[in-house]
């Protein structure tokens, strides 16, 4: 076993005792504190210097056997604690959950730097469950616990500090305190019939726990297990915990292994260049074309939206490539109240405050439904790199971590399209300075699309590079020459026509 030691806890101090070896000082009024007093007091303080940092997060997962107290624990430790500045999540998932990629239930929520978040049962009570029950199987059950060791990860990597409570009892202690419990019409009503199958699996479902601490147990996310037996008192032990973990510096990372890339090859953008160029498509065609295309698209879209299938599309590109013209040519065959379109920019004060892909877990569609993110989480690969916005270490795990964001969209059954819109140098200069002359398009000529150009090779390396380390099965990159815009707008609507007829027959 790889988790701490089982505690042993002790018996509460009594908030009278005030003799001198639990005494740490005296209250506004004179009072000496009690030694529990004084542990409330140290727990308190630490927290809140924790909001004025900001620095890190904090979560912490309780799970355990039923009939363990997890429910009494969590309440007296939030009598403890700011409750402004704590949040506690005991989900029962309903339908905006099931409609969504499963990680999503627990991103969403997610406090913020300087915020405390207590999970209760989590990912860990629900993958224990689901396997002794059957709905998982050996092969996904595995999987679950790889994305586990991901997700933690990815949350240590951004100033976000785990603690994992096991609460652990014997079969026998957990058999008489649902029997005690049973007795007492006070009590009565936490004797389920879910606890008593959980009972009679007891031996099952703790040789699973077991076995999945030993696999998730890291220096950034170590699993305490404490000793929930009658007389043992765990609300001193978590509360030294936490206090050490709001201020003690944040623990090295280890990083899971990952399986390699499946080996597809990736677009490179020296493919674009050609002595000569496609003659540039006449209006006419393009609007005859672009009919027949959207009146496509719009037929599979609602099919889409009637058989739940969730689309996200992702564009990026070039500066001035066409981005928003491919993106108004292909709503306009969608229904708006389906799809929403995500500008992404610099993120937000409040986004800041959060692990950097929380901000693109937010805005995962429901099923049925369509995002198109306008610039992604390719962000942190691409401009944040090349800008110096983030450093080499966190873009260089962007890409691992982009692969696993990416691989939980296609697992819940989304269709993912990315799309990268290129132009040569010239045609670039050729629309800034068109845009410049044009008075309804100048806005969108920024000093930064210059600063941009100036890095133009920079920017070429990254891009290529972005393709190689993201192209994977299910999540393709489709390169799309941009030089000539009506070309463009129409093989972006018949990419995400044909990826989405490739998912779903017409009904």
């Amino acid at each position: 076993m790889t988790s701490s030691k089982v505690a042993k806890g002790k018996k509460r101090t009594s908030a009278n005792d005030s003799s001198d070896k639990n005494a740490c000082g005296k209250s506004a009024s004179g009072k000496t504190m009690s030694a529990e007093e004084c542990q409330r007091f140290r727990l308190l303080s630490a927290q809140l210097e924790l909001a004025q940092r900001a620095d890190r997060a904090v979560v912490v997962l309780v799970a355990g056997h039923a009939a363990t107290g997890k429910g009494e624990l969590i309440n007296l430790l939030n009598h403890w604690l700011e409750n402004r500045l704590t949040e506690v999540h005991a989900l029962v998932p309903g339908d905006e959950e099931r409609r969504r990629p499963y990680w999503w239930r627990f991103w969403r929520r997610l406090p913020g730097r300087g915020r405390l978040g207590v999970f209760v049962h989590g990912w860990v009570g629900d993958a224990v469950l689901a396997r002794a029950s059957r709905a998982l199987g050996e092969g996904a059950y595995n999987d679950r616990i790889e994305q586990m060791r991901q997700f933690e990860a990815e949350l240590a990597a951004d100033g976000v500090r785990l603690v994992k409570l096991w609460l652990q009892i014997d079969a026998d202690t957990q058999r008489q305190r649902l029997e005690a419990w049973a007795a007492d019409p006070a009590s009565r009503w936490q004797v389920t019939d879910e606890k008593w199958r959980r009972h009679a699996q007891h031996g099952l479902l703790d040789e699973l726990a077991r076995d999945l601490r030993a696999r998730t147990h890291c220096r950034h996310s170590p699993w305490i297990e404490l000793d929930a037996s009658p007389g043992n008192d765990l609300l001193p032990q978590v509360a030294e915990v936490l206090e050490k973990v709001m201020a003690s510096p944040v623990p090295a990372l280890e990083r899971p292994e990952t399986p390699p890339l499946n080996a597809i090859a990736p677009p490179r953008l020296d493919a674009l260049e050609h002595d000569d160029p496609p003659p540039r498509l006449k209006k006419r065609d393009y609007s005859e074309r672009l009919a027949d295309a959207q009146a496509r698209l719009a037929q599979l879209a609602r099919s889409a939206a009637r058989q739940g299938v969730p689309l996200v599309v992702v564009f990026e590109g070039h500066d001035a490539a066409g981005k928003g013209g491919g993106i108004h040519r292909l709503t306009s065959a969608m229904d708006a109240r389906q799809y929403r379109v995500h500008q992404i920019a610099a993120p937000t004060e409040e986004e800041r405050l959060h692990p950097w892909q929380w901000r693109f877990w937010h805005r995962l569609p429901r099923d049925g439904r369509v995002a198109i993110f306008d610039r992604s989480w390719y962000g942190r690969v691409l401009v944040e790199r090349v800008e110096g916005l983030a450093d080499e270490r966190d873009w260089r795990r962007g890409f691992e971590e982009i692969r696993q964001f990416e691989a939980r969209l296609l697992e819940h059954g989304t269709v993912l399209v990315k799309l990268f819109l290129a132009i040569d140098k010239d045609e670039q200069l050729e629309r800034f300075e068109a845009r410049a002359e044009t008075p309804h398009k100048r806005h969108k000529l920024t000093d930064e699309d210059w600063r941009n150009r100036e890095r133009w090779d920079d920017y070429q390396q990254a891009i290529d590079e972005m393709f190689a380390e993201t192209h994977a099965p299910g999540g393709e990159w489709v390169l799309i020459d941009a030089n000539d815009k009506r070309r463009a707008r129409l093989a972006v609507i018949e990419e995400v026509s044909r990826r989405l007829a490739a998912r779903l027959p017409l009904d």
